[in-house]
């Protein structure tokens, strides 16, 4: 439905073609625009019915102390796995379980792991380049998550977190305090919940707008064939430069497969066509300007640099496997 309207605001009101840049810009804007702000607006709204009764210091002393032998990270990057988000869109459910009191790392786990792998994006790898290449394509989108929520998570990076956060986090534990107290019914914290939800949005809708736009216009304007010169199999440095041109640009996984098939058949490597892929979904600069509102740059630094590095030494590794 939202595509619906895009498509009826763009080409047919404003009377824009699908194949010029311009239209297919504007179009990707709108949608991706109207479609985020929708998804962290209900977001938002949930986790504040669950923190309404939940206590937020419980379940994060939980998460915290109790030894779970690594396997919260791999269920959270296999519900990254079954949510069909790119970057941009997994990054309400993070702001969500952030303000639930969920662990960092397992936070970042799911972050990492949401964009990369989903089921349209398996289905289509099937159809393309079979069995094999699908299955170490999956098992390390799932892995990167695990071990990059892992490390990031030992870390101890939430002093650098956005002051908004801990604010929101602050907030909500707050709330629940006085709720329980006085024994408030649901339908009267409704309201409240909601109204923190729109709160939430309109703290970040500057920073959604601005990374869209960036990613409309690299969406619409980058020139075919681009990239294909600075990736050749000749080139010893093809996989992190592939890595770095990839991560201005925003795309999902579902979308970025058509054009990995392309390099391959044009005789780029499958590691180095698969992380640019990655980088694509995983490490955009759209992504990155959202993230400002939740992170300090040191932190998104911290998150860009280590997933880099392990996504080129997923390149190589593929290219000497596959």
């Amino acid at each position: 439905m939202i595509q619906q309207f895009a498509d009826w605001l763009i080409y047919s009101l404003l009377g824009l073609s699908a194949n010029t840049p311009l239209g297919s810009s504007l179009n990707f804007f709108v949608y991706d625009s109207i479609k985020i702000v929708l998804l962290l607006f209900l977001i938002s709204a949930i986790m504040g019915v669950v923190n309404a009764y939940f206590p937020i210091e419980r379940l994060r002393n939980y998460l915290t102390t109790h030894r779970f032998y690594g396997l919260q990270y791999l269920f959270a990057s296999l519900f990254g796995a079954v949510t069909p988000f790119c970057s941009c869109s997994s990054i309400p459910l993070f702001i969500g379980f952030v303000k639930g009191g969920i662990p960092l790392g397992v936070t970042f786990a799911y972050l990492i792991t949401s964009p990369l792998v989903n089921e349209v994006a398996v289905a289509m790898f099937l159809g393309t380049f079979g069995v094999r290449i699908t299955v170490v394509y999956v098992v390390s989108g799932i892995l990167l998550g695990m071990v990059g929520g892992f490390l990031l998570g030992r870390l101890r990076l939430e002093p650098y977190l956005s002051d908004w956060v801990k604010q929101i986090q602050q907030n909500a534990s707050a709330d629940f305090s006085t709720w329980e107290k006085e024994r408030t019914p649901f339908m009267k914290r409704l309201p409240s919940i909601l109204r923190e939800a729109w709160g939430i949005v309109k703290g970040v809708l500057l920073y959604i707008l601005i990374g869209i736009g960036i990613g409309a216009v690299m969406h619409g304007y980058v020139p075919e064939g681009f990239f294909e010169q600075y990736m050749s199999r000749d080139n010893v440095w093809a996989v992190p430069l592939s890595v770095l041109l990839a991560v201005p640009l925003y795309a999902n996984a579902a979308g970025i497969v058509p054009i990995v098939e392309v390099f391959v058949a044009k005789g780029i490597p499958i590691g180095t066509a698969l992380a640019f892929m990655m980088a694509v979904v995983g490490l955009s600069l759209p992504e990155a300007t959202l993230l400002k509102k939740v992170m300090t740059w040191r932190l998104i630094g911290i998150f860009f640099g280590i997933i880099t590095l392990f996504i080129i030494l997923s390149g190589y590794l593929f290219n000497a496997i596959l």
